[in-house]
């Protein structure tokens, strides 16, 4: 399996205190609509922190099944615990997950042969497609790139979501080794995938899909000032979505336009008025 393209970080949707099934399948079906090449539910985007179990594989079963074939189901189920991660992800094969979003086990701080015996596990136990996901800035240790050397030779571990904040980790990593990488920030796709990466896990495409899907289809065809044009007038939004801890501001942004309700779960909470404020202009400046 080759990743590539726009993989949409979807977030969760409640309504009053629940989980929302049926906007979820709402949600897939305007991806699709929008010509996303794939899904990742329930990760950090997802709040999958505070999803209960029971919750977090039915979130995955309602994207399994709403998504119905047409595009890939990445399912976030990473954990700090590798019994865990193995128990979600055997679950999520078991319910038709293509892939599996495994995220640097988190608060525990495992140093490299813990990361690396970790993802491992999780690899050869369940047989799933396992996209590592790098995010010290969330989880408090990075994937060092030696690591990924060696993770890239297990034939289950299939691609990087890099989300380091640094276009050079890319490079780093494909001189290292053999492995797709996908951008994990919508404000670096272009930079990203000018020196190797192959797409994004976008947060930005929960609402703008199509446009987002068109700016990294035009870079993939070689239209690199059309991918540049796109990037111009949506960076205002792929940097305000990151004005609060995601995924406050894309799930305000969504309310705002009437797709979801703005509901979280504690410790998150709504956006501040004075950053909505900020964040409605900048939708309103892009045309959204």
């Amino acid at each position: 399996m080759k990743l590539a393209g726009v993989f949409t970080a979807m977030v969760t949707p409640f309504d009053n205190g629940s989980v929302d099934f049926g906007k979820i399948g709402e949600l897939v079906k305007m991806q699709l609509e929008g010509g996303i090449d794939g899904l990742v539910p329930v990760g950090t985007t997802g709040e999958s922190p505070t999803l209960a179990m029971d919750e977090h594989v039915k979130v995955i079963e309602t994207v399994v099944n709403a998504a119905g074939g047409n595009c890939l189901v990445i399912a976030g189920t990473g954990a700090n615990s590798t019994a865990e991660a193995v128990e979600l992800t055997n679950i999520a094969k078991s319910i038709g997950a293509d892939a599996t979003l495994q995220v640097t086990p988190y608060y525990n701080k495992p140093p490299q042969e813990g990361l690396y015996r970790h993802f491992s596990t999780v690899a050869d136990e369940c047989g799933l497609p396992v996209v590592l996901y790098n995010v010290p800035g969330r989880s408090g240790v990075p994937i060092a790139i030696p690591t990924i050397a060696k993770l890239a030779s297990n034939p289950n571990i299939i691609c990087v979501k890099e989300a380091g904040g640094s276009a050079d980790r890319v490079s780093q990593i494909l001189d290292a080794c053999d492995i797709t990488v996908l951008s994990g920030d919508d404000s670096l796709t272009l930079p990203m995938m000018s020196i190797g990466a192959t797409g994004i896990i976008s947060v930005a495409s929960n609402l703008l899909p199509a446009r987002v899907k068109a700016m990294v289809a035009a870079f993939s065809a070689g239209d690199a000032a059309k991918a540049m044009e796109l990037h111009r007038e949506l960076y205002p939004f792929f940097r305000d979505i990151f004005i609060e801890t995601n995924p406050v501001p894309i799930k305000a942004a969504m309310a705002r336009k009437n797709l979801i309700k703005e509901e979280y779960r504690l410790p998150l909470c709504p956006i501040s008025a004075a950053n909505m404020e900020i964040l409605a202009t900048t939708m309103d400046a892009v045309g959204i």
